[in-house]
């Protein structure tokens, strides 16, 4: 039987793990000042490659060797998001828009260095 002391200790444990949860996915936003100036050659590089960006690897894009079907096909773009702002968000944490959305949150886990990120938006804009 836990004591009254051990089981307040839990609570206040548990409460602080929620709250660091909590603190962290807030943080883990794309920041609202995000200047979205990058370089498309750049970022088609990263794009392609499959130890990095590897958009290839679910998804179509054009002049890209032996693409997925995982994704939707990347045409279009500046069609299907209304600015370059709220590509650059799916692109930072798809699962905003669908929790359960298997392609990886590239921003917000820190997969792209921020270049990175800003040259594969610019990019992906650019299709």
């Amino acid at each position: 039987m836990l004591s009254i002391r051990t089981s307040k200790q839990c609570l206040v444990a548990l409460s602080l793990g929620v709250s660091a949860l909590l603190a962290g996915s807030a943080l883990a936003e794309m920041p609202p000042d995000t200047q979205l100036n990058g370089d498309a050659a750049s970022g088609k590089i990263v794009a392609n490659d499959r130890a990095k960006g590897n958009c290839v690897a679910c998804h179509v894009m054009a002049g890209a060797e032996s693409p997925g079907s995982i994704g939707p096909v990347l045409i279009a773009m500046q069609t299907r998001f209304p600015s370059k702002q709220e590509l650059a968000r799916q692109i930072w944490d798809p699962t905003v828009k669908n929790p359960e959305a298997v392609m990886p949150p590239f921003g917000k886990h820190e997969i792209l260095t921020d270049k990175e990120f800003k040259d594969v938006v610019e990019y992906i804009w650019s299709l």
